[in-house]
């Protein structure tokens, strides 16, 4: 008898060219999507981040329909809903007499464990697809670090722009003569005479309403604010803020994409990511559309090869990385940082501007973009020696575009440093000096930046010395930290002694500053 399979689609698998559907095109298969309990409260994600993903998966199973697919889906208000994805596939499969699942690779290592488990469980052959919207398998990526002795995403990136024949020029080699122009992308902002693009806001439909209505109900007790959601819950919608990006923000994205400012979360950022990672937009369409731009002279190449970086190089080495080395990856403490997560984190009450403007940004927006994540909340948990685990949690809770592949190596790996240099070559630690130079937030901070002891001091500069000195064990051959450590010898050792009782105040108390 023909296979008739039940196709399971996951929150962030809403594409569809995605592999399991383009597989089963014409078999007498039926398309499952299921809200469920599970997914929106193994971590308690901010209500916006639970919001957009719920609206998206039902405008999805509408454009399904619409191409002439079975769906079937279950709404998380079903009285029979089983509260998990499991539970949910084995009730279609007994609903519609299917005698297989056909399924593409979830995000997730918890997933494809449960995944793992099915064929026992519900008595029916399990074919699980590779994920093809990214351009790098975990199989090839688990080879490409055979026999490597370090792991840098720069030697990966140049590998997949020369295979995808991204940004080369006729010879092969890079675009304009550099494979990176980072450094030409660590601009302040300057303080007058520059326009700042809003992204695009989308005003609810009757759907997503629905679901806004559904969200308060039951998780409005999570941290974060609903009012105000404004994400695309669409394809055409999310296409909307693509269009957007590259019309009205590229041209300065590489300039700026360091910089900060009090009261302006979205700055020149091409705010997609979290309609890249639901699968709404795809990866090579945004890289062939970014190079377009520069060989069509709307954008200047430092700024679209740092977007194609985000995408080619970053994007898919930290999934590279996550899937090589899970789930031991996600136990990693190599500082040894055991502190607990300050209650600013979920309060924003502290002294300190930057991090105050930061939390608040994620709180009312579900979204901060990647320098007030890696610098500001980020440097701020390395620096105090807060439990890596504790962090990871935090960021996957608060961020609409945060899934565990892509949030984990992220935070653990580069923000934390806790995988002992695995993803990066040094701790991204830094005194209050960078936040200074890069944003306005010093100008409006109970605290000075400019001094290191003292109660009116940047808590951050104390911390910055103390986490070399407490480290220096672990970090102190580092080379690429030389030259701090050479400015730590140099102090007057009663100089030292008041930075270390500053840090060892900051971090015995965070919640106090």
């Amino acid at each position: 008898m023909p296979m008739r399979p039940l196709i399971p689609i996951f929150g962030d698998q809403l594409t569809p060219t995605l592999a399991s559907l383009a597989d089963c095109r014409g078999a007498d298969g039926v398309v499952l999507l299921a809200e469920v309990d599970a997914e929106a409260t193994y971590a308690r994600h901010h209500p916006q981040k639970i919001a957009l993903i719920f609206a998206a998966m039902r405008h999805f199973a509408e454009e399904l329909r619409g191409d002439g697919w079975r769906v079937d889906y279950v709404t998380l208000d079903d009285p029979d809903n089983t509260g998990t994805l499991t539970g949910e596939a084995e009730r279609a499969l007994a609903r519609h007499g299917l005698d297989a699942i056909h399924v593409t690779e979830p995000g997730e290592w918890r997933l494809a464990r449960d995944i793992g488990g099915w064929t026992e469980r519900l008595g029916v052959a399990v074919h699980v697809y590779t994920d093809r919207r990214f351009f790098v398998s975990a199989g090839q990526f688990a080879e490409w670090t055979r026999h490597r002795r370090r792991l840098r995403m720069e030697d990966f990136y140049r590998q997949l722009r020369r295979r995808h024949t991204v940004l080369l020029d006729a010879d092969g080699g890079p675009a304009g003569g550099s494979w990176n122009y980072d450094r030409e992308n660590r601009k302040p902002l300057p303080r007058t005479g520059l326009a700042l693009p809003p992204p695009p806001r989308f005003t609810p439909d009757a759907i997503t309403r629905d679901v806004l209505a559904l969200v308060q109900a039951r998780f409005g007790h999570h941290f974060g604010s609903l009012d105000g959601f404004a994400w695309a819950t669409t394809r055409r919608a999310a296409e909307r803020a693509r269009d957007h990006f590259f019309a009205h923000a590229l041209p300065s994205f590489g300039d700026y994409q360091d910089a900060m400012r009090s009261g302006e979360p979205w700055l020149f950022h091409a705010v997609l990511s979290p309609y890249l990672n639901l699968g709404l937009l795809e990866p090579a369409d945004l890289i062939e559309r970014a190079e377009a731009a520069w060989r069509g002279g709307a954008a200047p190449l430092n700024a679209v090869e740092g977007f194609i970086r985000q995408i080619l190089g970053w994007r898919e080495y930290i999934r590279g990385v996550y899937w090589r080395y899970m789930p031991e990856y996600a136990e990693r403490n190599a500082l040894d940082h055991h502190q607990p997560l300050p209650s600013l984190y979920w309060s924003g009450e502290t002294g300190m501007n930057c991090l105050r403007e930061t939390i608040i940004d994620t709180h009312e927006h579900a979204w901060a973009h990647h320098i007030q994540r890696l610098m500001v909340t980020g440097n701020f948990a390395l620096l105090a020696g807060v439990e890596p685990a504790a962090v990871c949690d935090w960021y996957l809770c608060v961020y609409a575009d945060a899934y565990e592949w892509v949030e984990l190596p992220n935070t653990l790996g580069m923000a934390l440093y806790a995988d002992g240099g695995l993803l990066g070559s040094k701790p991204y630690a830094a005194s209050g000096k960078y936040i200074h130079r890069m944003s306005d937030y010093c100008k409006g901070c109970r605290y000075n930046v400019q001094q290191a002891t003292g109660p009116d001091a940047c808590p951050f500069n104390a911390l910055y010395w103390h986490f070399l000195m407490r480290q220096r064990p672990r970090l102190g051959t580092n080379q690429r930290l030389a030259m701090p450590y050479r400015n730590l010898d140099r102090m007057h050792p009663d100089r030292r002694q008041a930075l270390f009782e500053r840090g060892e105040a900051v971090v015995a108390d965070p919640d106090a500053y």
